[in-house]
């Protein structure tokens, strides 16, 4: 018996990869496009009910439950993740143009952001477009492009750089049992 594979599941298919592509090109390019803050300018705090958190939900920062188990997660419910090629406490990102626009950063307005459920340490740095851009135990954030709603974790372990978070800080490196999550996979540093 033949299978058949649906125009519609090809194109699908076809934009994934062209995203993951995109995320791999930005993400990759050797050294460029590295911020470096104004000296001072990263902070750290330790988890605070008081400040403002994001426009899109009343705490910069809190709880939510994918495929991965609990994972912290931006106002909106998606996903936050961390980038490998960052370094903790270093007061920067290194995601730059594209790759920002594939993994953008978790700002807030406060220098306290706002948590609820997340126990590790919680601060902010200025981040690339000289926002403030939330840090988990010195670590910038970034939601993923790819997720679309409260739950997704598409961006899980992609190249083996990309990790969703724990409430507590530490990073998640287990794979999800979404099949969506592994769409990613040729995706390399």
């Amino acid at each position: 018996m033949r299978s058949t594979v649906s125009p519609s599941r090809i194109a699908a298919l076809a934009a994934g990869a062209a995203a993951v592509l995109l995320a791999l090109a930005a993400c990759s390019s050797p050294g460029g496009g590295v911020y470096a803050p104004p000296s001072g300018s990263g902070s750290s705090s330790s988890s605070s009910s008081s400040g403002s958190g994001t426009a899109a939900g009343s705490s910069a920062l809190k709880t939510g439950t994918t495929t991965l188990g609990t994972v912290v997660v931006d106002g909106a419910g998606l996903t936050a993740y961390v980038f490998d090629k960052d370094t903790a406490n270093s007061g920067k990102s290194v995601c730059t143009g594209a790759c920002a626009a594939q993994w953008p950063a978790i700002e807030t307005s406060s220098d306290h952001p706002t948590v609820s459920g997340v126990t590790g340490t919680v601060g902010t740095i200025t981040g690339v477009d000289g926002k403030k851009q939330v840090t988990l135990d010195g670590w910038p954030l970034y939601t993923f492009a790819g997720d679309s709603s409260a739950g997704d974790v598409t961006g899980q372990g992609l190249g083996g750089i990309w990790w969703a978070v724990a409430p507590d800080g530490t990073k998640i490196t287990s794979s999800s049992s979404s099949p969506s999550s592994t769409s990613g996979s040729g995706y390399t540093k």
